[in-house]
């Protein structure tokens, strides 16, 4: 990554440590002093790009097509399969109390390795636990609760860190690079989401004692990249979270309170009551603060909706492939490359564009687009044009609007928050996002069994009314300008 450079100009906000464990945080009661060198600045945006690609693989081993396929090889029903997006979506809830936890330490570093850590290694029992059911020690429905099980666990912990992590890269990426940092940063995750997941699932599909005992391996390969990948957050600079709630909630056309800010455009940083027009103003209360802040409210409302639409049907399209159509799980592997090859391909320049134009617009157009595909669904079976054609195309098409969805989301997230508290903000975000997405995907599961509905196809089709209807709260939110 050495190649890649941002043009980072300005000097950074003071009162953060150099780089993770090597500084001792300052006291959040002291006055600010040192700023961080642009150095520093490159090296953690390089850090956390690697940490991006090893992360990649861990998610592709435990998420997606491949935790869908393990499901399918021990004949899960539709119920279990709806539940592997519920469960990560409604322990959401939980990130409220880890943004609360996270303002009171003093290392954003050490808190992702107390809650990514155990999130990351829950998964060894997994392994433990295909080992037993290929010795006969358990059975299949036993095998299907204890990855549930396991998935929840994970997904705690990995709620009680999500917004602190946010929060973080807020810190760290200047505001007028995050277009294009984070299009890097998720190209990069794509190409080894290009690359790996297409391997995995040839090694699943012909492994020599089986599929269930070849995504054992695939899974300890992917605990084995999760550990790499909280090494890499090591070389990041670190954050001190009661240092930055002492910064005023300043958000204005020209600056952010991000780290391209100059000490000299900051206010005293005693006095924490100024306000913008995108802050809240009056109330010291995070709480009743961000009950009074309309633009984020409509967000969520956005937000909200939109992760209840896609999830009514997204999770039960590789169920569908592999199920009902019968799809041999690599060629469904092979699909997922291709759309994450059209994924690379789009996000750098969807961030270009977003830093250029702003996230809202890119979110409206798109989203139309995308919130018709599920028509096309019904259009695609199993013929041998459908496999050669028409699925590979409707993947590739995927992977360049949800490139452009995903990466816009996050950034008009992190442009609308405040900076103080700010983890606050993307945890009530995150959850109901989480339980709003949960509760599509427990009615689509229910949907999906009835053949009154329609059975699957009949929920792609209810699942487009719900997507439209979910950018109507989103032309009310205001973006703050670069």
């Amino acid at each position: 990554m050495d190649s890649v450079e941002f043009d980072i100009d300005a000097p950074l906000v003071p009162g953060i440590t150099k780089v993770a464990g090597q500084e001792t945080a300052i006291s959040p009661t002291a006055k600010p002093k040192t700023p961080i060198t642009k150095d520093a600045i490159r090296t953690s945006l390089r850090a956390s790009t690697i940490d991006g690609a090893f992360a990649a693989v861990y998610t592709i081993t435990t998420t997606g097509i491949l935790l869908s396929n393990f499901l399918v090889e021990l004949h899960a029903s539709p119920v279990a399969i709806g539940m592997l997006t519920s469960i990560p979506m409604l322990v959401n809830l939980i990130q409220p109390v880890g943004a609360y936890l996270s303002e009171r330490i003093t290392s954003r570093f050490r808190y992702s390795l107390w809650t990514n850590g155990p999130a990351r290694l829950v998964w060894l029992i997994l392994v433990l636990g295909i080992v037993a059911f290929s010795w006969g020690l358990v059975n299949s429905h036993q095998l299907v609760i204890l990855t549930l099980g396991i998935l929840l666990v994970s997904n705690v912990f990995n709620g009680l860190g999500g917004a602190s992590w946010l929060s973080w890269m807020a810190q760290i990426v200047p505001r007028r690079l995050r277009g294009r940092y984070f299009g890097l940063r998720n190209s990069v995750a794509s190409l080894t989401n290009l690359i790996c997941v297409a391997l995995a699932g040839i090694a699943i599909s012909k492994w020599y004692s089986g599929a269930i005992q070849g995504y054992g391996v695939v899974v300890f390969v992917g605990i084995l990249a999760a550990i790499i990948s909280l090494g890499c957050q090591y070389f990041q600079v670190d954050i001190n979270p009661q240092q930055q709630n002492t910064l005023p909630d300043q958000i204005s056309e020209n600056k952010a309170l991000s780290i391209e800010a100059v000490d000299s455009d900051l206010p005293n940083t005693e006095n924490t009551e100024t306000n913008s027009d995108l802050a809240l103003s009056g109330d010291s209360s995070t709480g009743k603060s961000i009950l009074k802040d309309f633009n984020f409210l409509m967000f969520l409302l956005y937000f909200g909706l939109w992760m209840f639409a896609v999830n009514l049907g997204a999770p039960f399209f590789n169920y569908y492939l592999l199920d009902t159509l019968d799809i041999d799980v690599s060629w469904v592997t092979i699909y997922g490359s291709l759309r994450a090859g059209a994924t690379l391909v789009m996000l750098i320049l969807w961030g270009k564009l977003a830093d250029k134009i702003g996230n809202r617009p890119i979110l409206l157009i798109v989203g139309l687009v995308l919130a018709l595909t599920p028509l096309l669904w019904l259009l695609v079976g199993n013929s041998p044009l459908d496999i050669w054609v028409w699925l590979p195309l409707l993947h590739i098409l995927l992977g360049v609007t949800w490139a452009a969805i995903d990466l816009c989301n996050n950034n008009i997230q992190l442009g609308i928050a405040p900076a103080r508290h700010q983890a606050i903000y993307f945890a009530i975000a995150a959850a109901v996002a989480g339980v709003s997405g949960a509760l599509g995907t427990t009615i689509g599961g229910f949907v999906a069994e009835f053949s009154i509905y329609g059975g699957l196809l009949g929920l792609f089709a209810i699942s487009v009314i719900f997507r439209l209807a979910a950018f109507i709260p989103l032309l009310f939110v205001r973006e703050p300008k670069h």
